[in-house]
């Protein structure tokens, strides 16, 4: 089992939000918005949060440390950077859009970082590597790849020690896919807001 004392949250805000055509992380949701939902699920196993993305006024008054992308434009990019500014040895790293991921998946990935570089679920046959557990031995292969403009996530993972959570495992602690919904675009937002497609 990990010390969270090792472990810093790392939210990624830096997203173009092209589809949806506004900031996703100050999206309305009842009653809060989509950051505080995904605030609340990291604080629920971690003291230590950081923000990674830019126009850091946007998030005036969280009182969180916000850093710029290091290689603006893309996720990796984002959980590089958040891995690089951490001063603790892992990450534990989600995007701004996940509104129902669960405090319990995030104990459960973060019960299974020993001897492993990143813990990442997977969902419906696909990884979710927006809400997953990252050392900093993936700092380099990370780094490999933005240089080399190759923006997919997945392509440093042969490269690292990495442990896959099964859907099973997943379900052992009541999750299910509707965890992982996030909010990319307005038809979808609405859905959310009608109480459709949620796993809560």
């Amino acid at each position: 089992m990990l010390n969270p004392d090792d472990i810093t949250g790392v939210i990624l805000v830096g997203g173009k939000s092209s589809r949806m055509g506004r900031d996703k992380a100050l999206l309305p949701l009842y009653g809060s918005i989509l950051l505080d939902k995904v605030l609340d699920t990291l604080r629920s196993g971690l003291q230590r949060v950081i923000l990674v993305g830019d126009h850091p006024e946007r998030f005036e008054g969280y009182g969180l440390e916000i850093f710029p992308d290091i290689f603006p434009g893309s996720s990796l990019g984002g959980l590089y950077t958040g891995l690089f500014r951490a001063e603790t040895p892992y990450i534990f790293a989600s995007a701004c859009d996940l509104p129902f991921a669960s405090p319990s998946i995030l104990r459960l990935i973060l019960s299974l970082g020993d001897g492993f570089d990143a813990v990442v679920p997977i969902n419906g046959g696909y990884s979710e590597p927006l809400f997953a557990l990252y050392h900093k031995n993936c700092l380099e292969p990370m780094k490999k790849l933005l240089d080399a403009r190759n923006y997919r996530i997945y392509d440093f993972h042969p490269q690292v020690r990495i442990r896959y959570v099964t859907p099973e495992e997943l379900a052992s602690v009541g999750g299910t896919g509707g965890n992982f919904l996030n909010v990319n675009t307005i038809k979808e937002y609405e859905a959310i807001l009608g109480g459709k497609n949620h796993g809560r």
